[in-house]
Protein backbone atom coordinates (compact mmCIF):
# COMPACT_ATOMS: atom_id res chain seq x y z
CA UNK A 1 0.00 0.00 0.00
CA UNK A 2 1.55 3.09 -1.26
CA UNK A 3 1.45 5.87 1.86
CA UNK A 4 -0.81 8.66 1.80
CA UNK A 5 2.47 10.80 2.10
CA UNK A 6 3.86 9.45 -1.03
CA UNK A 7 0.32 10.17 -3.10
CA UNK A 8 0.85 13.88 -5.29
CA UNK A 9 -1.89 15.84 -5.81
CA UNK A 10 -1.96 18.59 -7.89
CA UNK A 11 -3.29 20.60 -10.28
CA UNK A 12 -3.83 18.35 -13.64
CA UNK A 13 -2.96 19.75 -17.35
CA UNK A 14 -4.82 19.52 -20.11
CA UNK A 15 -2.47 16.72 -21.06
CA UNK A 16 -3.28 14.87 -17.92
CA UNK A 17 -7.36 15.86 -18.08
CA UNK A 18 -8.27 12.58 -19.96
CA UNK A 19 -6.65 10.66 -17.06
CA UNK A 20 -8.81 12.34 -14.61
CA UNK A 21 -11.67 12.05 -16.23
CA UNK A 22 -11.07 7.91 -16.13
CA UNK A 23 -10.95 8.43 -12.68
CA UNK A 24 -14.18 10.13 -12.56
CA UNK A 25 -15.68 7.27 -14.66
CA UNK A 26 -14.50 4.53 -12.54
CA UNK A 27 -14.94 6.58 -8.98
CA UNK A 28 -18.88 7.19 -10.60
CA UNK A 29 -19.10 4.06 -11.39
CA UNK A 30 -19.85 4.72 -15.31
CA UNK A 31 -16.73 2.40 -16.46
CA UNK A 32 -13.47 2.52 -17.19
CA UNK A 33 -13.25 4.11 -20.60
CA UNK A 34 -13.84 7.53 -21.76
CA UNK A 35 -14.72 8.27 -25.33
CA UNK A 36 -13.26 10.94 -27.75
CA UNK A 37 -16.18 13.07 -27.50
CA UNK A 38 -16.80 13.13 -23.77
CA UNK A 39 -12.76 14.32 -23.70
CA UNK A 40 -13.49 16.37 -26.40
CA UNK A 41 -16.20 17.94 -24.84
CA UNK A 42 -15.31 18.28 -21.06
CA UNK A 43 -12.29 19.99 -22.82
CA UNK A 44 -14.01 23.30 -23.12
CA UNK A 45 -14.54 23.75 -19.17
CA UNK A 46 -10.78 22.91 -18.46
CA UNK A 47 -9.51 25.71 -16.09
CA UNK A 48 -5.89 24.92 -15.22
CA UNK A 49 -5.74 25.24 -11.42
CA UNK A 50 -9.24 24.03 -10.76
CA UNK A 51 -8.72 20.52 -11.49
CA UNK A 52 -6.89 18.14 -8.81
CA UNK A 53 -5.96 14.67 -9.28
CA UNK A 54 -3.92 12.39 -6.52
CA UNK A 55 -1.30 10.10 -8.25
CA UNK A 56 -0.28 6.90 -7.15
CA UNK A 57 2.63 6.61 -10.07
CA UNK A 58 1.06 7.45 -12.93
CA UNK A 59 -2.18 6.61 -11.99
CA UNK A 60 -5.13 9.58 -10.70
CA UNK A 61 -6.68 7.96 -7.99
CA UNK A 62 -8.55 10.85 -6.70
CA UNK A 63 -9.90 13.87 -8.36
CA UNK A 64 -11.45 16.98 -7.35
CA UNK A 65 -13.02 19.83 -9.40
CA UNK A 66 -13.87 23.39 -8.84
CA UNK A 67 -15.21 26.41 -10.88
CA UNK A 68 -17.07 29.81 -10.78
CA UNK A 69 -20.64 30.30 -9.90
CA UNK A 70 -22.47 32.79 -8.94
CA UNK A 71 -25.54 31.95 -6.16
CA UNK A 72 -28.65 33.92 -5.36
CA UNK A 73 -29.16 34.96 -1.68
CA UNK A 74 -32.75 35.85 -0.04
CA UNK A 75 -33.60 39.27 -1.11
CA UNK A 76 -32.28 38.85 -4.82
CA UNK A 77 -28.42 40.01 -4.60
CA UNK A 78 -25.79 37.27 -5.88
CA UNK A 79 -22.58 35.94 -4.08
CA UNK A 80 -19.88 34.57 -5.76
CA UNK A 81 -19.21 31.06 -4.56
CA UNK A 82 -16.64 27.95 -5.36
CA UNK A 83 -18.76 25.45 -7.17
CA UNK A 84 -17.42 21.81 -5.88
CA UNK A 85 -17.83 18.67 -8.39
CA UNK A 86 -16.10 15.71 -9.78
CA UNK A 87 -15.21 14.85 -6.49
CA UNK A 88 -14.03 10.76 -6.03
CA UNK A 89 -11.57 8.36 -4.33
CA UNK A 90 -10.82 4.90 -6.09
CA UNK A 91 -11.95 2.58 -3.89
CA UNK A 92 -8.18 1.30 -3.81
CA UNK A 93 -7.15 4.56 -2.22
CA UNK A 94 -9.75 5.87 0.69
CA UNK A 95 -9.06 6.14 3.92
CA UNK A 96 -5.96 7.50 3.18
CA UNK A 97 -6.93 11.30 3.57
CA UNK A 98 -6.76 12.15 -0.03
CA UNK A 99 -10.40 14.03 -0.51
CA UNK A 100 -9.28 16.20 3.16
CA UNK A 101 -6.29 17.43 1.44
CA UNK A 102 -8.05 18.41 -2.08
CA UNK A 103 -10.87 19.97 0.23
CA UNK A 104 -8.18 22.15 2.64
CA UNK A 105 -6.52 23.03 -0.32
CA UNK A 106 -9.55 24.22 -2.48
CA UNK A 107 -10.97 25.84 0.21
CA UNK A 108 -8.27 27.88 0.97
CA UNK A 109 -7.83 29.06 -2.44
CA UNK A 110 -11.64 30.19 -2.65
CA UNK A 111 -11.20 32.06 0.69
CA UNK A 112 -7.99 33.74 -0.75
CA UNK A 113 -10.31 34.41 -4.01
CA UNK A 114 -12.79 35.97 -2.39
CA UNK A 115 -15.56 33.74 -2.71
CA UNK A 116 -18.28 34.05 0.04
CA UNK A 117 -19.56 29.85 -0.02
CA UNK A 118 -18.40 26.85 -1.53
CA UNK A 119 -21.01 25.25 -3.50
CA UNK A 120 -21.82 21.72 -4.05
CA UNK A 121 -24.55 18.94 -4.44
CA UNK A 122 -23.64 15.45 -2.13
CA UNK A 123 -23.75 12.06 -3.83
CA UNK A 124 -23.66 10.90 -0.01
CA UNK A 125 -24.94 12.38 2.71
CA UNK A 126 -22.30 12.16 5.56
CA UNK A 127 -19.60 12.70 3.89
CA UNK A 128 -19.43 17.22 3.42
CA UNK A 129 -20.36 17.82 7.00
CA UNK A 130 -17.14 17.58 8.51
CA UNK A 131 -15.74 20.29 5.68
CA UNK A 132 -18.21 22.52 6.89
CA UNK A 133 -20.73 22.11 4.81
CA UNK A 134 -24.79 21.61 5.57
CA UNK A 135 -27.49 21.25 3.06
CA UNK A 136 -28.88 24.45 2.59
CA UNK A 137 -31.99 23.70 -0.08
CA UNK A 138 -33.64 20.57 -0.87
CA UNK A 139 -35.77 19.13 -3.67
CA UNK A 140 -38.54 17.38 -4.50
CA UNK A 141 -40.03 15.52 -7.37
CA UNK A 142 -43.77 14.99 -8.08
CA UNK A 143 -45.41 12.09 -9.81
CA UNK A 144 -48.61 13.12 -11.60
CA UNK A 145 -51.52 10.69 -12.00
CA UNK A 146 -52.92 13.08 -14.89
CA UNK A 147 -56.53 10.82 -15.26
CA UNK A 148 -56.62 12.16 -11.96
CA UNK A 149 -56.19 15.58 -11.59
CA UNK A 150 -59.30 17.00 -12.43
CA UNK A 151 -58.08 18.94 -14.94
CA UNK A 152 -60.48 19.30 -18.68
CA UNK A 153 -59.15 17.02 -20.96
CA UNK A 154 -60.61 19.59 -23.41
CA UNK A 155 -57.90 22.15 -22.54
CA UNK A 156 -56.43 23.95 -25.48
CA UNK A 157 -54.48 26.92 -23.82
CA UNK A 158 -53.86 28.93 -21.48
CA UNK A 159 -57.08 31.27 -20.15
CA UNK A 160 -55.21 34.48 -19.18
CA UNK A 161 -54.50 35.22 -22.89
CA UNK A 162 -51.58 33.85 -22.80
CA UNK A 163 -49.86 31.28 -25.31
CA UNK A 164 -47.82 27.89 -24.74
CA UNK A 165 -45.33 27.34 -28.51
CA UNK A 166 -43.30 24.48 -29.09
CA UNK A 167 -40.25 25.52 -29.97
CA UNK A 168 -36.38 24.18 -31.16
CA UNK A 169 -33.13 24.58 -29.17
CA UNK A 170 -31.95 27.78 -31.32
CA UNK A 171 -34.71 29.84 -30.00
CA UNK A 172 -34.14 28.39 -26.16
CA UNK A 173 -30.52 29.63 -25.99
CA UNK A 174 -32.04 32.97 -27.65
CA UNK A 175 -34.48 33.43 -25.12
CA UNK A 176 -33.58 30.85 -21.81
CA UNK A 177 -30.31 33.07 -20.73
CA UNK A 178 -32.35 36.27 -19.80
CA UNK A 179 -35.57 34.04 -18.70
CA UNK A 180 -33.36 32.14 -16.55
CA UNK A 181 -31.68 35.29 -14.99
CA UNK A 182 -34.73 36.91 -14.01
CA UNK A 183 -35.51 33.80 -11.95
CA UNK A 184 -32.28 34.03 -10.65
CA UNK A 185 -32.84 37.40 -9.36
CA UNK A 186 -36.36 36.61 -7.39
CA UNK A 187 -35.00 33.00 -5.86
CA UNK A 188 -32.57 32.09 -3.65
CA UNK A 189 -30.79 28.77 -4.11
CA UNK A 190 -30.32 29.50 -7.71
CA UNK A 191 -27.50 29.63 -9.07
CA UNK A 192 -26.11 31.20 -13.03
CA UNK A 193 -26.12 28.92 -16.16
CA UNK A 194 -23.13 29.54 -18.34
CA UNK A 195 -23.38 29.53 -22.17
CA UNK A 196 -21.79 25.64 -22.12
CA UNK A 197 -24.80 24.92 -19.70
CA UNK A 198 -26.87 25.67 -23.17
CA UNK A 199 -25.38 23.99 -25.63
CA UNK A 200 -25.25 21.16 -23.23
CA UNK A 201 -29.25 21.10 -23.12
CA UNK A 202 -30.07 21.91 -26.41
CA UNK A 203 -27.68 19.42 -28.03
CA UNK A 204 -25.16 21.60 -30.04
CA UNK A 205 -22.54 19.99 -27.49
CA UNK A 206 -22.95 16.08 -26.47
CA UNK A 207 -21.01 13.63 -25.62
CA UNK A 208 -23.38 11.25 -23.50
CA UNK A 209 -24.57 8.28 -25.51
CA UNK A 210 -27.93 8.64 -23.44
CA UNK A 211 -28.91 11.93 -24.28
CA UNK A 212 -32.36 12.07 -25.84
CA UNK A 213 -33.30 15.33 -27.53
CA UNK A 214 -36.01 17.04 -25.42
CA UNK A 215 -39.24 18.85 -26.69
CA UNK A 216 -39.06 22.32 -25.56
CA UNK A 217 -42.29 24.53 -24.77
CA UNK A 218 -42.58 28.50 -24.39
CA UNK A 219 -45.46 30.62 -22.38
CA UNK A 220 -45.85 33.75 -23.28
CA UNK A 221 -48.23 36.29 -21.23
CA UNK A 222 -51.09 38.37 -23.27
CA UNK A 223 -48.49 41.06 -23.77
CA UNK A 224 -46.03 38.74 -25.92
CA UNK A 225 -43.51 38.28 -23.12
CA UNK A 226 -41.64 35.14 -22.21
CA UNK A 227 -42.33 33.76 -19.09
CA UNK A 228 -42.19 30.12 -18.90
CA UNK A 229 -40.34 27.77 -20.40
CA UNK A 230 -40.25 23.61 -20.27
CA UNK A 231 -38.12 20.81 -21.63
CA UNK A 232 -39.81 17.59 -21.59
CA UNK A 233 -39.55 14.15 -22.77
CA UNK A 234 -42.47 11.55 -23.59
CA UNK A 235 -41.61 7.74 -23.56
CA UNK A 236 -43.24 5.07 -25.71
CA UNK A 237 -45.50 2.87 -23.38
CA UNK A 238 -48.50 0.94 -24.76
CA UNK A 239 -50.73 -1.24 -22.57
CA UNK A 240 -51.91 -4.65 -23.63
CA UNK A 241 -55.22 -3.49 -24.97
CA UNK A 242 -53.51 -0.65 -26.91
CA UNK A 243 -54.24 1.74 -24.67
CA UNK A 244 -51.41 4.48 -24.15
CA UNK A 245 -49.35 4.95 -20.73
CA UNK A 246 -47.15 7.01 -21.92
CA UNK A 247 -45.16 9.03 -19.28
CA UNK A 248 -44.35 12.89 -19.85
CA UNK A 249 -40.38 13.81 -17.90
CA UNK A 250 -39.52 17.19 -17.20
CA UNK A 251 -35.79 17.72 -17.34
CA UNK A 252 -36.59 21.55 -16.25
CA UNK A 253 -38.99 24.17 -16.23
CA UNK A 254 -39.11 28.03 -15.11
CA UNK A 255 -41.71 29.95 -14.43
CA UNK A 256 -41.16 33.65 -13.62
CA UNK A 257 -45.01 33.83 -12.77
CA UNK A 258 -47.68 31.64 -11.31
CA UNK A 259 -49.49 32.10 -14.41
CA UNK A 260 -46.71 30.66 -16.44
CA UNK A 261 -45.82 27.99 -14.21
CA UNK A 262 -49.57 26.74 -13.85
CA UNK A 263 -49.99 26.92 -18.00
CA UNK A 264 -47.15 24.46 -18.12
CA UNK A 265 -47.98 22.18 -15.83
CA UNK A 266 -51.28 22.05 -17.28
CA UNK A 267 -49.72 21.93 -21.29
CA UNK A 268 -47.47 18.87 -19.73
CA UNK A 269 -51.29 17.39 -18.20
CA UNK A 270 -52.61 17.71 -21.69
CA UNK A 271 -50.49 16.53 -24.21
CA UNK A 272 -52.41 13.68 -25.99
CA UNK A 273 -51.45 9.82 -24.31
CA UNK A 274 -49.65 11.43 -21.52
CA UNK A 275 -51.20 9.46 -18.50
CA UNK A 276 -48.20 10.44 -16.18
CA UNK A 277 -45.96 13.66 -15.95
CA UNK A 278 -42.38 13.53 -13.79
CA UNK A 279 -42.04 17.16 -12.30
CA UNK A 280 -38.08 16.38 -12.29
CA UNK A 281 -36.54 18.44 -9.42
CA UNK A 282 -38.88 21.16 -7.58
CA UNK A 283 -38.76 22.92 -4.42
CA UNK A 284 -40.39 21.38 -1.69
CA UNK A 285 -42.80 23.66 -1.49
CA UNK A 286 -43.71 23.81 -5.53
CA UNK A 287 -46.83 24.95 -6.33
CA UNK A 288 -47.63 22.30 -8.48
CA UNK A 289 -50.09 20.08 -6.51
CA UNK A 290 -52.08 22.83 -5.56
CA UNK A 291 -52.62 23.61 -9.73
CA UNK A 292 -54.09 20.96 -9.67
CA UNK A 293 -58.42 20.72 -8.93
CA UNK A 294 -57.20 17.16 -7.02
CA UNK A 295 -53.88 17.63 -5.67
CA UNK A 296 -53.73 14.27 -4.10
CA UNK A 297 -53.31 13.33 -8.16
CA UNK A 298 -49.49 14.81 -7.51
CA UNK A 299 -47.70 12.30 -5.25
CA UNK A 300 -44.13 13.00 -4.08
CA UNK A 301 -41.57 10.47 -4.85
CA UNK A 302 -38.31 11.46 -4.12
CA UNK A 303 -37.38 14.04 -1.47
CA UNK A 304 -34.10 14.51 -0.49
CA UNK A 305 -31.00 17.34 0.57
CA UNK A 306 -29.64 18.94 -3.02
CA UNK A 307 -27.44 21.84 -2.59
CA UNK A 308 -24.70 22.01 0.17
CA UNK A 309 -23.20 25.39 1.35
CA UNK A 310 -20.03 26.03 3.13
CA UNK A 311 -19.94 29.94 4.10
CA UNK A 312 -16.48 31.10 3.83
CA UNK A 313 -16.46 34.31 5.10
CA UNK A 314 -19.01 34.71 7.45
CA UNK A 315 -19.74 38.80 7.33
CA UNK A 316 -20.22 39.41 3.82
CA UNK A 317 -22.45 35.82 3.75
CA UNK A 318 -24.81 37.42 6.42
CA UNK A 319 -24.94 41.08 4.95
CA UNK A 320 -25.13 39.76 1.49
CA UNK A 321 -28.91 38.78 2.27
CA UNK A 322 -31.99 40.59 3.29
CA UNK A 323 -34.36 39.87 6.42
CA UNK A 324 -37.78 39.72 6.84
CA UNK A 325 -37.44 40.88 10.68
CA UNK A 326 -36.15 43.07 12.58
CA UNK A 327 -32.92 42.66 15.61
CA UNK A 328 -30.38 41.62 16.28
CA UNK A 329 -28.40 38.38 17.31
CA UNK A 330 -25.08 37.29 18.61
CA UNK A 331 -23.45 34.09 17.04
CA UNK A 332 -20.69 31.90 18.13
CA UNK A 333 -19.34 30.22 14.99
CA UNK A 334 -17.44 27.07 15.36
CA UNK A 335 -15.01 26.97 12.20
CA UNK A 336 -13.47 22.90 11.55
CA UNK A 337 -10.61 24.09 9.32
CA UNK A 338 -8.95 27.30 10.62
CA UNK A 339 -10.87 29.57 7.43
CA UNK A 340 -13.76 30.27 9.48
CA UNK A 341 -15.13 31.18 12.71
CA UNK A 342 -15.52 33.72 15.65
CA UNK A 343 -18.07 35.95 17.26
CA UNK A 344 -20.55 38.15 15.46
CA UNK A 345 -23.04 40.41 16.07
CA UNK A 346 -25.64 40.92 13.33
CA UNK A 347 -27.88 43.55 13.14
CA UNK A 348 -30.98 43.06 10.54
CA UNK A 349 -33.76 45.36 9.66
CA UNK A 350 -35.53 45.65 6.20
CA UNK A 351 -33.05 48.58 5.28
CA UNK A 352 -30.18 45.97 5.22
CA UNK A 353 -27.77 43.78 7.83
CA UNK A 354 -24.66 44.41 9.19
CA UNK A 355 -22.20 41.63 11.00
CA UNK A 356 -19.08 42.97 12.94
CA UNK A 357 -16.90 40.73 15.00
CA UNK A 358 -18.11 41.38 19.06
CA UNK A 359 -16.97 40.57 22.30
CA UNK A 360 -20.53 40.29 23.74
CA UNK A 361 -21.84 37.08 24.89
CA UNK A 362 -23.44 35.35 22.27
CA UNK A 363 -26.67 34.44 22.25
CA UNK A 364 -26.47 31.04 20.30
CA UNK A 365 -23.48 28.94 19.64
CA UNK A 366 -23.17 26.69 15.85
CA UNK A 367 -21.06 24.79 13.74
CA UNK A 368 -20.10 26.72 10.01
CA UNK A 369 -22.06 24.30 8.47
CA UNK A 370 -25.45 24.43 10.31
CA UNK A 371 -24.72 28.10 10.14
CA UNK A 372 -25.00 27.07 6.36
CA UNK A 373 -28.00 25.54 6.90
CA UNK A 374 -29.85 28.40 7.88
CA UNK A 375 -28.26 30.92 5.71
CA UNK A 376 -30.69 31.13 3.12
CA UNK A 377 -33.82 30.81 5.26
CA UNK A 378 -34.69 26.87 4.87
CA UNK A 379 -33.68 25.39 8.41
CA UNK A 380 -35.18 26.21 11.51
CA UNK A 381 -32.68 26.91 13.99
CA UNK A 382 -35.32 25.57 16.89
CA UNK A 383 -35.64 22.36 14.98
CA UNK A 384 -31.27 22.59 15.32
CA UNK A 385 -31.58 22.92 18.49
CA UNK A 386 -34.01 20.25 19.23
CA UNK A 387 -31.82 18.03 17.80
CA UNK A 388 -28.32 19.40 19.83
CA UNK A 389 -26.86 20.59 16.75
CA UNK A 390 -27.21 24.28 17.97
CA UNK A 391 -26.51 25.56 21.30
CA UNK A 392 -28.89 28.46 22.80
CA UNK A 393 -26.68 30.72 25.51
CA UNK A 394 -29.75 32.79 25.93
CA UNK A 395 -33.16 31.17 26.36
CA UNK A 396 -35.27 31.77 23.26
CA UNK A 397 -32.59 32.83 21.15
CA UNK A 398 -33.59 30.24 18.49
CA UNK A 399 -36.72 31.43 18.10
CA UNK A 400 -35.08 34.19 17.39
CA UNK A 401 -32.76 33.03 14.60
CA UNK A 402 -36.00 32.35 13.28
CA UNK A 403 -37.27 35.42 13.24
CA UNK A 404 -34.87 37.08 11.73
CA UNK A 405 -33.37 33.86 8.81
CA UNK A 406 -36.30 31.96 7.77
CA UNK A 407 -37.77 33.13 4.65
CA UNK A 408 -41.99 32.29 3.49
CA UNK A 409 -41.01 30.34 0.56
CA UNK A 410 -38.33 27.92 0.44
CA UNK A 411 -35.02 28.31 -1.12
CA UNK A 412 -34.74 25.97 -4.48
CA UNK A 413 -31.36 24.95 -6.30
CA UNK A 414 -32.66 23.57 -10.15
CA UNK A 415 -29.79 22.31 -11.48
CA UNK A 416 -27.63 19.68 -11.13
CA UNK A 417 -23.49 20.66 -11.03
Amino acid sequence: MTREADIDIRPIDEAEHAEWLRAVHTGFLRGPVVSAEEIEGRRRNFVPGRFLGAFDGGRCVATFRSFEQQLTVVGGASVPADAVTGVTVTATHRRRGLLSRMMARDLAAAKDRGDVVATLIAAEYPIYGRYGFGPATWMAEWTVDVPRTGLDARWAGPADGGRIDLVDGDDVRKLGPELHERLRRTQPGVIDRDELWWKLNTGVVTFDPAWKRPFFAVYRSASGEVEGMAAYEVDDNWGEAKQPLNTATVSWLTGVTPAAERALWQYLCSIDWVVKVKSGWRAPDDLLPHFLPDPRAARITSLADFLWVRILDVVRALEARTYEGEGTLVLEVAGVDGLTGGRYRLEASADGASCTPTTESAELALEIGELGSLWLGDESAVRLAALGRVREERAGAARKADALLRTSRRPWCPDMF
